[in-house]
């Protein structure tokens, strides 16, 4: 019986890591959607001001957000 709890641990070990996994690509996904977004916001001639209040963000993490210092 032991054996069995053990086995069924793992298991639910590998299926929380493979969740995991799997929302933190999703994560990078929706990160990187949101980096080109912004892209295109400033090639329209948005500001990062402009663009940070779109996106409720400061306008200083829009900029974090694309690279810039």
């Amino acid at each position: 019986m032991a054996k069995d709890q053990r086995q069924k641990a793992r298991e639910d070990v590998r299926r929380a890591q493979a969740k995991l996994e799997g929302a933190q690509g999703k994560v990078e996904e929706a990160r990187q959607a949101r980096r080109e977004s912004f892209e295109r916001a400033r090639k329209a001639g948005l500001t990062l001001r402009e663009i940070g209040e779109a996106a409720d963000l400061h306008w200083t993490r829009v900029g974090n957000v694309l690279g810039k210092k």
